[in-house]
């Protein structure tokens, strides 16, 4: 691998005008409003697994237009309540089968895993929620599905439901509302950064490698999927650039990023060859906290820190929770 993009002392400075729609808080407000006055109570049940020093339970949650969501909980045998851990999938990634992933409730914090609507058939052990909303012609993939408007653009929906999780967490008993981080390391990433802005009640928010972010230069210049997919999109409809760009405008994470208060840790690789180096810095750069840090692995590619960097979130973590 080789460095795939800018060196870090110009990264580090790197701060471009991203374009921000003038209705974007409105946009995101209503979007909202009109999922949470169609939410019903959160349901959990106990699941069946061979984990016996830690509880798993399978969320069932309201999101996008009141659609039930899935996702795992697994929390220590404690007393609670904890503080609690809330992460989102790569893309095309599902929450998998119980036990996946139990650092974070091996470590004390109550795990919430949430499903990414319509994904799970790319890698891991798949997913149990379906998106049921059809778009007009797109690509192979999830990046263009619904792109000829941001009302119908799939990431409204996967961002509507992120938000909405932090709405029900807050109501199950293990969980201390007062100290909810989120986290997620690419798609997960961007995601996280989408609910640290929107949800008021995010005390820390984790993004590792966020894709999603300054969608103009990744499109045009990152050589791997997903963000190809646009590409090969407006390959074919060519005079729809602009406004697809319109469209991405409201979930570009650099957009996201400005709105964030809560503290953040960001993580960026340097050999990325997925999520480009400037787009992670585009958005911390733009990052509205004032404890904002990023993790640079200048070696490494989309995988970044990996335990690494889960250990440095611990750490991190435990000194603002």
């Amino acid at each position: 691998m080789a460095l795939t993009d800018l060196p870090l002392d110009q990264l580090r400075s790197f701060r471009p005008d991203v374009a921000e729609p003038a209705d974007f808080d409105d946009f995101w407000a209503r979007t909202l409003a009109e999922s949470r006055a169609l939410a019903t109570a959160p349901v959990v049940q106990t699941v069946a697994s061979p984990i016996t020093q830690l509880i798993v339970e399978d969320l069932t949650f309201s999101g996008f237009g009141g659609e039930p969501i899935r996702a795992w909980i697994t929390r220590p045998q404690a007393e609670g309540p904890l503080p609690t851990v809330v992460e989102y999938i790569g893309y095309n990634g599902g929450r998998g089968i119980p036990g996946e992933r139990l650092q974070w409730a091996a470590a004390g914090y109550v795990h919430v895993l949430m499903d990414t609507r319509g994904q799970g058939s790319g890698w891991g052990s798949g997913g149990d929620t379906p998106d049921p909303h059809g778009s007009e012609g797109s690509i192979p993939g999830f990046m263009t599905r619904g792109i000829q408007h941001p009302e119908t653009y799939f990431y409204r929906r996967v961002f509507t439901d992120a938000v909405l999780l932090i709405d029900a967490v807050k109501q199950l008993d293990a969980v201390d509302a007062g100290r909810i981080s989120v986290t997620g390391g690419s798609q997960g990433g961007g995601i996280s950064l989408a609910a640290a802005a929107l949800h008021p009640d995010v005390s820390a928010a984790m993004p590792d490698v966020p894709f999603l972010c300054h969608f103009r230069r990744s499109v045009q210049l990152t050589p791997e999927l997903p963000f190809t997919e646009i590409g090969r999109y407006l390959a074919v409809h060519r005079a729809r650039a602009e406004d697809v760009f319109e469209t991405l405008s409201y979930f570009d994470g650099v957009n996201f990023a400005r709105r964030i208060t809560a503290p953040v840790l960001f993580s960026v690789a340097l050999m990325d060859a997925v999520v480009l180096p400037s787009s992670v810095f585009a958005a911390f750069n733009h990052c509205g906290s004032a404890d904002a840090e990023i993790a640079v692995y200048e070696f490494n590619g989309h995988e970044g820190g990996q335990i690494v960097q889960w250990h440095r979130q611990t750490a991190w973590l435990a000194d603002r929770l």
